[in-house]
């Protein structure tokens, strides 16, 4: 059987890239594609030394979990939930393993893997399960997500939740409300001006405290579980980006408590 070692790096650096992209995605995690390719390179370039003279031995099953725990930290490292976007991954790594395997048993295709009809393989697996059954798995209905938002001459960075089921909107504009834990945004405030937990309980004081400091803040209602009409204390930031999306100028809205249970994401905004 002829080896060809450049369709052998193409075609895995290809199925690692879908196979972490689809963990992830299950998994509910954020993703940062660089850093998902580099890690798909990587596996690539394992895959065709595997079949270099004298590399035989990187086959062995110990050298596969090494590398794939390998991809999953190129790819995740640094996650709050590393061990479980790790394990989704060698769980659909596994899963694509073995309907390859019966998908090359119920055609009767030959030994030798067809490059085109892996590949299509591989691109339908991850639609069906990236996008078909990650709805079951992903937190309330949405994907993580990487925010900055601008006021000024500051910044600050979280991780927020991009949820198609959160319908907050701006009443002036009708475009959609970040709700953040307030003490996450300190980072945009002058030291000092930042809003306390205590003070953003009490929105309408907090407010009228707050008038004349040159921000544009103001009170937003909302509807939640349990109560027909609440107030919370927002303001309108100059830029926010997420997720690599250019958002422009939205309103913010400064929550006192938590806004995940586990501690996640720090903000929520409409998808």
């Amino acid at each position: 059987m002829t080896v060809y070692i450049d369709e052998v790096f193409f075609l895995n650096a290809l199925i690692d890239y879908l196979l972490l992209l689809c963990a992830g995605r299950l998994a509910g995690e954020e993703l940062h594609r660089g850093r998902l390719a580099l890690a798909g390179v990587l596996g690539g370039l394992y895959a065709a030394l595997v079949f270099l003279p004298g590399w035989g031995f990187l086959g062995r099953g110990a050298c596969k979990l090494a590398v794939g725990v390998l991809l999953a930290l190129v790819g995740y490292g640094g996650s709050r939930r590393l061990g479980r976007v790790s394990l989704t991954f060698f769980a659909v790594s596994a899963a694509f393993g073995g309907g390859a395997v019966a998908l090359q048993y119920l055609t009767g295709a030959p030994a030798a893997p067809d490059l085109r009809a892996t590949l299509l393989f591989a691109v339908g697996f991850y639609l069906l399960l990236g996008n078909v059954f990650r709805g079951g798995t992903r937190h309330g209905g949405g994907e993580l997500a990487a925010a900055e938002l601008r006021l000024g001459e500051r910044a600050c960075r979280l991780t927020v939740l991009t949820d198609t089921g959160n319908t907050l909107t701006d009443p002036a504009t009708g475009r959609a409300v970040m709700v953040c834990e307030g003490e996450r945004l300190a980072g945009l405030f002058p030291p000092g001006r930042a809003p306390s937990r205590e003070e953003l309980a009490d929105p309408v004081a907090a407010l009228e405290s707050r008038r004349g400091d040159g921000y544009r803040w103001r009170l937003l209602p909302y509807r939640a579980v349990g109560m027909d009409c609440a107030l919370l204390l927002a303001v309108k930031v100059d830029d926010a980006r997420v997720g690599g999306e250019e958002r422009g100028s939205i309103l913010v809205a400064l929550s006192p408590t938590a806004v995940s249970d586990g501690g996640g994401y720090h903000g929520l905004i409409g998808g």
